[in-house]
């Protein structure tokens, strides 16, 4: 295959930075701000979240707890809509460009937990459990809330789960290649903020949780593992989720201990009284950054296919499905826009630096050779596995860009290409091509979005 020429090289440049912007428009408009105007008013201290009212003078005291990626942002649109006076927690994994009154602040890790993670959890049950059934509390959960705020069950030797062998079995779980729903499931059976045990803690009083989804829509329980979710979930598909990993080999030997023995205790469900007086709104998902993408796609003058069919498969899998989507709308579409949203799973090994969105993308690379297709891949969260970078961008010209240091560029480039996929290692790839998508945490976590064009 001949060398790429100039006029189609630019043409590849302007295909990428399209489709850079049709990711940057998802950011801007499917906001936590926007999201707070539409689901989220108070007037006359009446606060209305979805369709409930909550006359705030009613309670003798409000207390807010916001987890998770969002917490910061989200802490700040309920000021901006309440205004001052409130009081509460925020958990996030980094640090806030400003802080709200009257609110204690914990820097969780992500995507492991951390000792600030487990001193925010001690915090929230602390402060939960004065609460009476006069008092309101309102939950705000995002995505990476699971390792944000984290403090493990008693064993049976009445210890707790010590901070390694934490780390180190969430460590397991990420790299297993288990779908998020799979590895929270077994999250929250291993701790006491997990699968509604935040909400036991609040009983008696009223709660409202306020939502911004990273997990598939039929799984809301998922999000940051449930804290005060019912849990969907039980030890029995603990047991099978770890069966089919080959998880209990893989963990520290104080978890493994737990499922040997079937000691895992079961997590309350929607029968708990804990639950009566509980109401939870999603104000912000997936399908939002969805449907901003794609009225931007078709403002780029794309023709738009959505295919969500692809959520929580294995990358590859998911990366031959979709090209194969791609290039059948393309015999009836000249230029074509076809949108994915959701994650693609990753079962690494002694990985380099990376993460699933940019495993994806390197993994299009190839198959795209030559074609005049683009393949965008990023976390709406800003942060994609273990790299500084969202995710990353490839197109027909990255197999020759990879290869052209002399040679035949095509040939070096795939084996470039193949090195990385084999070792986890796409970001320096990336890095050197200029083909990252850098764009730093969002104060926000909607999952991930693909964005494939034909043109």
């Amino acid at each position: 295959m001949p060398p790429i020429s100039p006029a189609r090289d630019e043409q590849f440049r302007r295909m990428r930075d399209v489709a850079r912007e049709i990711f940057t428009s998802v950011l801007k408009n499917a906001s936590i701000e926007n999201a707070f105007a539409r689901n989220v008013h108070c007037e006359r201290r009446v606060l209305r979240i979805g369709d409930d009212l909550h006359h705030l003078d009613s309670y003798q005291r409000v207390f807010v707890v916001s987890i998770g990626k969002a917490a910061h942002t989200m802490a700040a649109a309920l000021e901006a809509q309440v205004g001052s006076g409130l009081e509460g927690i925020v958990a996030s994994s980094v640090e806030p460009a400003s802080q709200v009154r009257g609110f204690r602040y914990f820097r969780g890790g992500h995507p492991t937990p951390t000792a600030e993670s487990i001193h925010a959890a001690d915090a929230i049950l602390k402060s939960l459990t004065s609460l009476d059934a006069a008092s309101l509390a309102i939950f705000m959960i995002s995505g990476g809330g699971s390792s944000i705020v984290e403090k493990p069950v008693v064993t049976m030797n009445d210890d707790e789960i010590s901070l390694p062998d934490l780390a180190a079995t969430y460590r397991t779980l990420v790299h297993s290649g288990a779908p998020i729903a799979e590895i929270n499931a077994i999250r929250k059976h291993l701790s006491s903020v997990k699968g509604g045990r935040v909400a036991q803690a609040a009983y008696p009083a009223q709660q409202v949780s306020i939502l911004v989804s990273d997990v598939p829509d039929d799984t809301p329980d998922a999000l940051a593992s449930g804290p005060t979710m019912p849990d969907s979930t039980s030890i029995h598909d603990c047991d099978r989720i770890a069966a089919k990993y080959n998880l209990i080999d893989q963990f520290p030997k104080s978890v493994a201990e737990l499922f040997r023995q079937h000691a895992l205790a079961e997590t309350p469900k929607s029968d708990d009284p804990a639950f009566v007086r509980a109401r939870w709104w999603t104000v912000l998902s997936n399908k939002v950054a969805i449907d901003e993408a794609a009225v931007a796609a078709t403002r780029a003058g794309f023709a738009v296919e959505v295919d969500n069919s692809c959520d929580d498969w294995p990358y590859d899998k998911a990366a031959a499905y979709l090209l194969n989507r791609l290039r059948e709308l393309r015999r009836t579409v000249s230029h074509v826009c076809l949108i994915s949203g959701g994650e693609v799973t990753v079962a690494v090994r002694n990985g380099g630096i990376g993460g699933r969105n940019q495993q994806f993308v390197l993994s299009c690379a190839e198959q795209i050779s030559g074609e005049d297709v683009t393949v965008l891949s990023a976390g709406t969260d800003g942060i994609d596995g273990n790299s500084p970078a969202a995710g990353a961008v490839v197109d027909g010209s990255t197999i020759f860009r990879t290869g052209s240091g002399g040679g035949d560029a095509r040939a070096g480039g795939a084996e470039a290409v193949r090195q990385a996929l084999s070792g986890f290692n796409a970001y320096p790839l990336f890095d050197a091509l200029g083909d990252t998508v850098i764009t730093g945490p969002t104060g926000n976590n909607l999952r991930d979005l693909r964005i494939l064009l034909a043109y």
